[in-house]
């Protein structure tokens, strides 16, 4: 399964891309995660191995996160006309995901963030979620999306929403 989305947020690249790189934050746009927590390298950099829990409900979901590409390495004062290139591979339980992300500067104080999911279930129970309810997944990667430019733009902390 794959699919990408888009969703343009009301802040310049630079803040856009500071605020994704930043752990600390991930917990008040991120929904349901738990921990991010490096195993191997520094937080955001290229070949980074993570330990990563979502708790959603009574479901709690572990999974090993490494980060595949980071372009440009150095994230500060990128010409607006490079995209910044941040992609990572998530393997979970039955589950392997590729997630390939693209800020783009689109003008003055707007940034839009293009980002395509990849999917491949190799366990029985994860096949059947994905078979009955696909659009599961992409609803759950739109509201990440939202959650962040909430966040990016009015300082919205999900941990705080009812």
């Amino acid at each position: 399964m794959r699919y990408t989305l888009s969703i343009e947020i009301n802040r310049p690249r630079q803040d856009v891309v500071r605020l994704l790189a930043d752990p600390a934050q991930m917990p008040k746009w991120l929904r349901g995660l738990v921990s991010h927590e490096p195993v191997s390298g520094i937080h955001g950099q290229l070949g980074t191995i993570s330990r990563v829990v979502f708790q959603t409900g009574n479901r709690r979901m572990e999974a090993t996160e490494t980060i595949t590409r980071v372009d440009p390495a150095e994230l500060e004062d990128i010409p607006s006309s490079m995209v910044v290139h941040y992609d990572r591979e998530i393997v979970a339980a039955g589950m392997w995901q590729v997630q390939r992300d693209r800020i783009i500067d689109a003008g003055p104080g707007r940034t839009l963030w293009e980002s395509e999911s990849e999917f491949r279930f190799d366990g029985l129970m994860m096949r059947m979620v994905a078979a009955v309810v696909p659009g599961m997944f992409r609803k759950q990667s739109k509201q990440h999306m939202e959650d962040f430019k909430g966040f990016a733009e009015y300082g919205t902390d999900v941990r705080q929403a009812t």
